[in-house]
């Protein structure tokens, strides 16, 4: 089989299949009551059991105020009036327990929802959570824990979400493969800062395989093989040694300087979604954080994150970095990043809708919140501030508004944070490019998200596996503007960073190198290759280079015209 190599590596393992399984929920006449009730109290003290676990796991290794929401989780489960109305709907209405559940718990998440009261609205999530993982006891269908795994795994799934791989413990799972999905998404993107392999676009892979098979997959190329003959097996083990022998000769690159032949020093950072990734950046000797995307605190949680806990996320990023760039992007949610306590919209064309700067400037209490603790953070290290996908000079203005309030409300508390905290956009849809000489003189950087960018430029939905092969980062389009955004903001002096994918693919950083790209942020994996690429080509023979590979006219043209003319050995 083949699909999307998105994270290299060579993979041998066990398969565990992450199963999607609907909750039916029907209502049933009991005749033995007391049966029921007794099914139901089993349920309930399993549940009880495994947050109790959860609980102890995360207090130990992320501290208390992670776990407090399991502690919270665990105090509904012992909660008398609600379970006693439980037992009772049973007994009355003589109804199954998945039925006497829902009822119940609809009506207290419905009554908790209602209060004018921020901490009564999240007990309603809580309870949500809880009997949702209740009900699924009930109904004997078993949810994955993929940081609780006992050995080691390569999982397939339809296909993972942020919280999913959020999860994942990468001295468990060797690899992962899902159905969908393309080198952009987001299980792509986690996989690449984990250093996991995976592959993606894998059609049925989830209805061919079971649990314990055997499965081999080469994460760069693609291919994979399902129980294979003893002689794949062996060839792969012989590609496994051959992988690791690449990884320590670019080991070698620690500790050099990214700079091109003719002497041009450009910086390598990484993206990051938790502090958590910096153990990746750090030993991939990353240059800085050129993306830190701060949507990841706000997931896998009932209600958003507050102004202290965020704090504490950017304040140990800023410290373990040692006053190197931080740039954290404010909260991108929407598209295919939902999160259920903000209650967004259902709509026809997420991607395009009400996301990232638009739901903050929407939601300004959430947007301040942020905000503060950026700033606060900003006191002990090199952080910037970057608005994501910002469309006009509107747009731009009204965040730099709010962020000179809360700059003042910080001055009139006496809170200290870096007065000279550089502010920038990602450059990420065809108006913010097009206007860049406009928003140059506004900001004091550029940082262009190629992934975006390439799905508004050319129309194509990049979830779409269907229409993948037109999601082409060598397009002519793309590279046009890319040139034009760096050419605007170097003649109001600014610098430019590319945080999208493209920054770390090896048949574009020569081409980025010659139109004058001064920073680069990718996957952590992908520093060491970058650097080694970067130290053997000169930015002057890139540029003339660069110059004809925007003037071709096919996305087929440019990507053999480098393979022709660029030497990419590092």
């Amino acid at each position: 089989m083949k699909g999307i190599g998105v994270s290299p590596g060579i993979v041998i393992g066990k398969v565990l299949l992450k199963e999607e399984k609907k909750i039916i929920i029907e209502k049933k006449d009991i005749i033995n009551c007391e049966d029921e009730v007794k099914r139901y109290k089993v349920a309930m003290e399993n549940s009880k059991s495994e947050i109790q676990d959860i609980y102890n796991n995360v207090l130990k290794s992320m501290g208390e105020k992670e776990a407090t929401i399991f502690e919270a989780h665990l105090m509904i489960l012992e909660d008398p009036e609600m379970l006693q109305q439980i037992e009772k709907k049973i007994q009355d209405d003589k109804v199954n327990a998945e039925w006497a559940l829902k009822e119940i718990s609809e009506m207290f998440i419905a009554m908790f929802d209602a209060m004018d009261n921020e901490y009564m609205k999240e007990r309603a999530a809580d309870i949500k959570d809880v009997t949702a993982r209740l009900m699924k006891k009930l109904l004997n269908i078993e949810d994955v824990n993929f940081s609780q795994l006992a050995n080691e795994v390569v999982i397939v799934a339809r296909d993972l979400t942020p919280s999913d791989t959020s999860q994942i413990d990468k001295k468990k799972v060797l690899g992962f493969i899902t159905e969908i999905g393309g080198r952009t998404s987001h299980s792509a993107i986690m996989a690449r800062t984990l250093e996991i392999p995976a592959i993606v676009a894998v059609k049925d892979i989830a209805s061919i395989v079971k649990n314990g098979d055997l499965i081999v997959f080469d994460g760069e190329e693609g291919l994979i093989y399902i129980n294979p003959e003893e002689k794949i097996v062996k060839l792969y083990e012989e590609k496994k040694e051959e992988y690791n022998r690449y990884q320590k000769e670019l080991d070698l690159l620690i500790g050099k300087e990214s700079i091109t032949t003719d002497g041009i020093k450009v910086e390598l950072s990484a993206n990051i979604g938790t502090p958590k990734d910096l153990e990746s950046v750090l030993n991939n000797d990353g240059e800085g954080i050129g993306l830190y995307r701060s949507e990841f605190l706000y997931m896998d949680r009932t209600s958003a994150p507050t102004e202290q806990e965020q704090y504490e996320a950017y304040k140990e990023v800023a410290q373990k970095m040692k006053n190197k760039p931080v740039v954290i992007r404010t909260l991108d949610v929407g598209g295919d990043k939902e999160l259920d306590y903000l209650n967004l919209p259902s709509e026809m064309n997420p991607f395009l809708g009400y996301r990232a700067i638009r739901v903050c400037l929407d939601k300004v209490d959430i947007f301040k919140t942020q905000l503060r603790a950026i700033l606060r953070a900003s006191a002990y290290g090199n952080i910037k501030i970057m608005f994501p996908m910002i469309s006009s000079i509107e747009e731009l203005r009204a965040a730099k508004a709010i962020l000179e309030e809360v700059k003042n409300d910080l001055h009139k508390e006496n809170i200290a944070f870096n007065e000279k905290l550089e502010v920038g956009i990602m450059i990420e849809i065809p108006a913010a490019a097009i206007i860049s000489d406009l928003f140059a003189r506004e900001v004091d950087f550029f940082s262009i998200g190629t992934n975006d960018l390439i799905q508004y430029t050319t129309a194509v939905d990049r979830m779409n596996e269907k229409i993948s092969h037109l999601y082409n980062p060598f397009h002519p389009a793309l590279l046009r503007l890319v040139k034009m955004v760096i050419d605007n903001a170097h003649k109001e002096n600014k610098w430019v960073g590319m945080c999208g994918e493209v920054a770390g693919d090896p048949k574009l950083i020569p081409v980025l190198i010659g139109m004058g790209l001064d920073e680069f942020s990718m996957s952590p994996i992908s520093i060491l290759k970058a650097r080694g690429i970067i130290r053997n080509i000169s930015q002057e023979k890139m540029r003339d280079l660069a110059q004809q590979v925007v003037n071709l006219p096919t996305a087929t043209e440019v990507e053999k015209f480098i393979e022709k003319n660029i030497n990419l050995k590092n």
